[in-house]
Formats: structure tokens, sequence, C-alpha cells
């Protein structure tokens, strides 16, 4: 089976589920989204033809707006890419610490299985894990009470960390210059570049003169 013809059959089983939580499907960025006052939820489906098998990873994810409207700027990504960036993102595998856990599809009762598990999952910790993890303060924590520590819930460490001193700005973290310092202190740890590095310098010198006004 081709993989446009396995998420045809993809959504057509899922689409009434998503419909029912606010979750619309956007078939172009292969996810289904949910609009938030503060951004969106997503969750985003990945299949890859391997052989005799199509592999289905799932991601559930969180767009920022007030967040990602800095952030873009200073990460280097596409332009394109903006508008679309996640915040946080978890596949399903990761959240239950399953390593490199994803769904293995042979026949249309493989299909229908790994469907009935999606829904279960969101339905008992997915959906409640996002709407509990969008606002400003549930991502500073998850962000930022751990520094020095990475972030299980983002791929990209560095990225984590540019955002982190974001939202430590925007809640008015009284220890926002330490976090700074911590952060940039774990990009250089992580064998940063001189140019990110200097990049981050860059961001603090901005969010010193930005108020959540």
């Amino acid at each position: 089976m081709s993989i446009q013809a396995f998420e045809i059959q993809l959504y057509e089983k899922l689409n009434q589920f998503f419909f029912e939580h606010d979750y619309l499907l956007m078939v172009d960025k292969k996810q289904y989204r949910k609009i938030t006052t503060s951004g969106f939820l997503n969750v985003i489906f990945t299949c890859t033809s391997y052989e005799n098998e199509i592999l289905l990873d799932v991601n559930m994810g969180c767009r920022n707006e007030k967040i990602e409207q800095i952030a873009q700027q200073y990460l280097g990504n596409a332009r394109d890419y903006w508008e679309d960036a996640n915040t946080f993102v978890i596949s399903i595998g990761k959240f239950n610490d399953s390593k490199n856990f994803r769904y293995k599809i042979q026949t249309d009762s493989d299909l229908d299985d790994a469907c009935e598990e999606i829904r279960s999952f969101l339905l008992v910790h997915g959906f409640e894990f996002l709407q509990s993890n969008h606002t400003l303060d549930a991502i500073h924590q998850m962000f930022n009470a751990t520094p020095k520590l990475p972030c299980k819930y983002v791929y990209n460490q560095s990225h984590r960390r540019f955002k982190g001193l974001i939202v430590s700005k925007f809640v008015n973290d009284e220890n926002f210059k330490d976090l700074f310092e911590k952060h940039r202190r774990g990009l250089i740890f992580s064998h940063a570049s001189e140019e990110e590095v200097q990049t981050f310098d860059r961001l603090m010198g901005f969010l010193m003169y930005v108020s959540d006004n």
C-alpha cells in the first residue's frame, strides 16, 4: 500500500473521533489541530514505508504564539516553518518511555488496532496532558524547573533553552537572569556553536527590554 492510500484510510478511521474533541484535520500538514486562545494543540502522524509494512509514529504537541513569535526569529528555522512550529512536542512512545516505539502496520487489522490504541491513549492521557500544559505557566515549569537536565518534551534541547528563557520573561520569573546563565552554560556544555551562543546573548539583550503588557 502506498503512503498516500494508507493516510487516507488512517484519517477516515480517526476523523470522527478527533472532530468530537474539536480537533480538525489538516491534510497538508499531516495532523489534527485544535485552536486555543494561546495558539494550538496538535496530534501529528508520520508514516514511513519499510519493506512489507508501514511504520506509524504519532506525536502530540502545543504551540504558544507569544513564545514562538519571538523564538522563531532567533532559531534559524526556515521562514516557511515559523507559523507551524510547535513549542513542545513528544511522541506517544517517548511519553510512555518506550524507546523507538512506532506502530507497525501490515494488515487492516493492524491499522484498526493501532487506531484503537491511539484513541485510548489520547482519552486517558494525551488530551488532558495537552490541555493542562499549553499555558505560559505550565510551559515555564516544563522548560525551566530543571535547567541542568534535558527536557523530555522537546527534540531539540538548544531550542528548549531559547524558549525557556522567553517564557521565563513572560511569567516574570524573579530568577530570570540566573536562569539565563544556567541555560547559557547548558548551551556551551552541549557544544553549541559560538554563533548560537552569541544569538542567545542577543535574545537576552532583547528580552531585557520586553514588557508583557
